[in-house]
Order: C-alpha cells, then sequence, then structure tokens
C-alpha cells in the first residue's frame, strides 16, 4: 500500500459508483473510494447495486477507514438530492463530490440508436449534472469544496463510441462551466481521463479468448509507458485534484493514460491488423 500522508483529512466525500463490477481488480469507484478514506476522509459510497458499495466499505472499514453505503439510482433528482441529505445526516457535511457513474457503447453516430444515445447521456453525464446539483450548494454553504468528474479519452480522440464520447465531452464541457461558475464560491471543478485502464467492468465485457487476451495486451502497449493502468491510477489522480495540494487548480481535465493521447493511429496500426476474430 502506498504511504499515506492525509491530504484529505477531516474532509466529507461522496462517491457514486463506488462498487466495482465482480472480476478481478478493482473498478475506478472503488479505487477512488478506499484512496479518500486512507487519505482522511469520510465517504459516503453510493452505487446502483449497494451489495458492491459493501464489499467497498467492508475495505475501508478493515483499514481503518470511515464509510456509509447509500443504494441510489443517480439518474434521479429524488436519489441524488437524498444522497446528499444523506451524507450530511452521516458526517456533517459535503466537501467532496466524485461523479464516476459510467458505462460506453460501442457505435457511429449512423449505426447508433436513439435509445442508445439517450442512455448515454443519462448515465454519463445526467447522474453528474444531478449529484452536483444538490452538492454544490451544500459545499458553498460550508465555504467551498471540490468536484472530480471522471470523464475519457474518448471525449478527447476518436475511438468508435460515438454517445459515450459526445456525453463524456459533454462532461468536460460542464466541468469548465461549474468552475466558472462556483469558483467564487470556493468551489473547485476538475475532470480526469482515464485512458485503457483495466478494471472489472472493462473485463466483464471483453469476449472470451484469444481477442480478450489481445486487449489485455493493447491496453498495456497502447500508451508510451508500455504497462497497464487500473482504477488505482484514477483514484489517485481524483484524490490529488480533491485535495488541498491542487488548492489552485480548477477547470482542468487530467489524462491519466499513458501518454496515449500523444500516439498516432498510426502507431497502434501492427497492433490493430492483428485483431483476433471474436469468435477464436
Amino acid at each position: 500500500m502506498v504511504e499515506c500522508a492525509g491530504r484529505v483529512e477531516g474532509k466529507v466525500a461522496i462517491v457514486t459508483g463506488a462498487g466495482s463490477t465482480p472480476g478481478p481488480g478493482i473498478g475506478t469507484g472503488k479505487a477512488t473510494a478506499v484512496v479518500l478514506a486512507r487519505e482522511g476522509a469520510s465517504v459516503l459510497l453510493v452505487d446502483l447495486y449497494p451489495e458492491r458499495a459493501e464489499l467497498t466499505r467492508q475495505m475501508i472499514e478493515e483499514e481503518g477507514g470511515k464509510a456509509a453505503v447509500f443504494g441510489a439510482d443517480v439518474t434521479q433528482a429524488a436519489a441524488c438530492e437524498a444522497m446528499v441529505r444523506a451524507a450530511v445526516d452521516a458526517f456533517g457535511t459535503v466537501d467532496i463530490l466524485v461523479n464516476n457513474i459510467g458505462l460506453a457503447s460501442l457505435g457511429t453516430v449512423v449505426d447508433t440508436t436513439e435509445e442508445v444515445w439517450d442512455r448515454a447521456f443519462d448515465i454519463n453525464l445526467r447522474t453528474a449534472f444531478l449529484a452536483s446539483k444538490y452538492a454544490v450548494p451544500v459545499m458553498a454553504a460550508g465555504g467551498g469544496g471540490a468536484v472530480v468528474n471522471v470523464a475519457s479519452i474518448s471525449a478527447l480522440r476518436g475511438d468508435g463510441t460515438v454517445a459515450y464520447s459526445a456525453a463524456k465531452g459533454g462532461l468536460i464541457a460542464m466541468t469548465v462551466d461549474m468552475a466558472y461558475s462556483h469558483g467564487r464560491q470556493g468551489i473547485r471543478v476538475n475532470a480526469v481521463a482515464p485512458g485503457h485502464i483495466t478494471t472489472p467492468m472493462v473485463m466483464s465485457v471483453s469476449a472470451p479468448g484469444a481477442r480478450a487476451e489481445f486487449m489485455n495486451t493493447m491496453r498495456s502497449e497502447a500508451g508510451l509507458l508500455g504497462t497497464a493502468g487500473t482504477g488505482w491510477d484514477v483514484g489517485w489522480a481524483a484524490t490529488f485534484l480533491a485535495s488541498d495540494e491542487a488548492r489552485w487548480i480548477t477547470g482542468v481535465t487530467l489524462p491519466v493514460e499513458s501518454g496515449v493521447l500523444s500516439v498516432t493511429p498510426l502507431m497502434m496500426a501492427p497492433y490493430l491488423r492483428a485483431v483476433p476474430d471474436p469468435g477464436e
């Protein structure tokens, strides 16, 4: 375990999507919640599947941290309002909000259905809008806070996920506007843009066999470091942006992607030509 320095000691954080899809590894929400707790925050763990958030709570409390679970569908305004109220009731206030909900879907503008488009915006953007809508006034009343939105490099370069990319692009735009609108209330708003990290959710949608093995290799080889990224990398970046170490940083998007945005598509051509057939 990385040595901790109390970066958010005494703060209260809400992390949405704080559970983790079953499987090996750790999701970005779970990792972020655990790192925040290790760094001294009390964390409200919000998830559509509270049993998954319960596993995060157990991990935090086994390490001596403080956490509580709140099951909610954060596409709904009433649930987000209740979520913020639950954090205040449990821990006294809200200092940090991490909007971590996300769901990717393949498709171009031609073959993406209206239903897929609408769902992408509900899951990836509406959730952050509603959670922020109710958390920001509490932060402002308390003298300030920090919001961290988990976006994606898909919003910054094409990858054939038009609905997801557009929604995450909207999240980045919302990040900038929130930073503008609430900076004088002492609220900083930033985003993290993860790259090709390996998480249980990613693994759960990977085809089995040779293609899954190939995709794991490609995620490692895609960036300049040639190593695999995990949910922990996102968790540490989000915690930094939420901490006072980032006290003069707002309105930015921090890529966490092994430099993949510096890699041209032509550099990936040898790997792309070698993609195994899904049936293999």
